[in-house]
């Protein structure tokens, strides 16, 4: 019985302190931020939605101009992932239900639009899906580390612009990279030659 009781205890202090990381983390990117980036975490905020809709349509368009059924399929891998990714999402974050940070404490400063609970971030979500399935279909360098780059900046915007937790980011991140590998994966099984 005192294990159980030790654990608990352990087990609530670990969430406690973890809490107050999370805290002290979005303070740092928002309420210590240079004012000056506004603008710009703003658009790449703004720009998580658009460019993960397009990618999938781009990438299937070009298969299709050029006849190229290997490039079409990434395309329709790159709308799975995006499909899966979305659905975790919402799932999760209707299922948890977390308060928005701006909405627990009066110090973090609302920069963006939030309308759904915080936990996890779906426009990490969503530039991680793409970005990672973007790197899977076409495995070079020069795709890898600017889709990689955005998609991280997508993450920090979120925590800058006070509407995301770091660890709804870092969740969001997880969830759309694993929905990459997981249609990546499902659409080789099935088109595999």
């Amino acid at each position: 019985m005192r294990h159980w009781f030790l654990l608990l205890c352990t087990a609530i202090s670990l969430s406690l302190q973890g809490q107050n990381i999370d805290i002290d983390l979005l303070q740092g990117a928002n309420a210590h931020r240079p004012q000056g980036l506004d603008p710009t975490f703003q658009f790449i905020t703004q720009s998580a939605s658009p460019l993960s809709v397009a990618a999938p349509i781009a990438v299937f368009t070009a298969g299709v101009l050029k006849k190229d059924t290997n490039l079409a399929r990434n395309g329709i891998m790159i709308g799975g992932a995006m499909a899966v990714s979305a659905g975790t999402t919402l799932l999760l974050k209707y299922s948890i239900d977390r308060p928005r940070p701006f909405e627990t404490y009066s110090f973090i400063v609302k920069l963006s639009d939030a309308g759904s609970p915080s936990f996890p971030s779906g426009h990490t979500s969503n530039a991680f899906a793409t970005a990672t399935s973007l790197s899977l279909a076409i495995p070079k360098w020069y795709v890898t580390a600017p889709a990689l780059l955005w998609a991280s900046a997508v993450g920090y915007s979120r925590m800058h612009l006070g509407v995301h937790y770091p660890s709804d980011v870092l969740v969001g991140a997880a969830i759309g990279a694993g929905s990459a590998f997981l249609s990546h994966y499902l659409n080789r099984r099935l088109f595999r030659k």
